[in-house]
């Protein structure tokens, strides 16, 4: 099973309310601010929708790791801990979570009133590599970049 993970890149100004409706059902309501979902029809639906606004790709078993012991939070903005990860999803460490998440076993967004489903990031180190209002192939940032996401996410971690 494929996981993407999609993150906002454009902000609030100026955005048409389908749209802003689907950012908000995303829950991606600020710039810089990312989610994982497993691909499916509705979620491919919706970044059609959305695909000016955010960019979004296939995460990494590294990359994933990374994203959830580094910006992952408990509700109440505490660290996610190993015995955190035990007692809540019910696996013995944070390599077994993540395993389970790629294998669409786990859902992150499900577990939201343990953890927070969004992970807040900086900025790209080094800036974004193109203009932030061009697609992704024709040299911008936006929309699907597929395996690429992960260099970027690296950055914004």
């Amino acid at each position: 099973m494929t996981l993407y993970a999609i993150i906002r890149i454009r902000g609030t100004v100026d955005v048409p309310p389908k749209v802003r409706t689907t950012l908000r059902l995303l829950r991606l309501v600020r710039k810089f601010h990312c989610v994982i979902y497993p691909k499916d029809p509705t979620i491919d639906g919706m970044l059609q929708v959305v695909k000016d606004w955010v960019t979004w790709g296939e995460i990494d078993r590294e990359t994933l790791k990374e994203l959830i012991l580094k910006r992952g939070r408990l509700v109440g903005n505490k660290p996610i801990t190993e015995e955190a990860i035990k007692r809540i999803f019910k696996v013995n460490n944070i390599d077994e979570l993540v395993d389970a998440l790629l294998q669409g076993k786990i859902k992150w967004h499900k577990y939201d009133e343990y953890v927070k489903p969004v992970f807040r990031l900086h900025p790209p180190i080094g800036g974004f590599k193109g203009s932030i209002k061009k697609p992704f192939g024709a040299g911008g940032e936006l929309g699907y970049r597929g395996d690429k996401i992960n260099e970027l996410l690296k950055r914004m971690i």
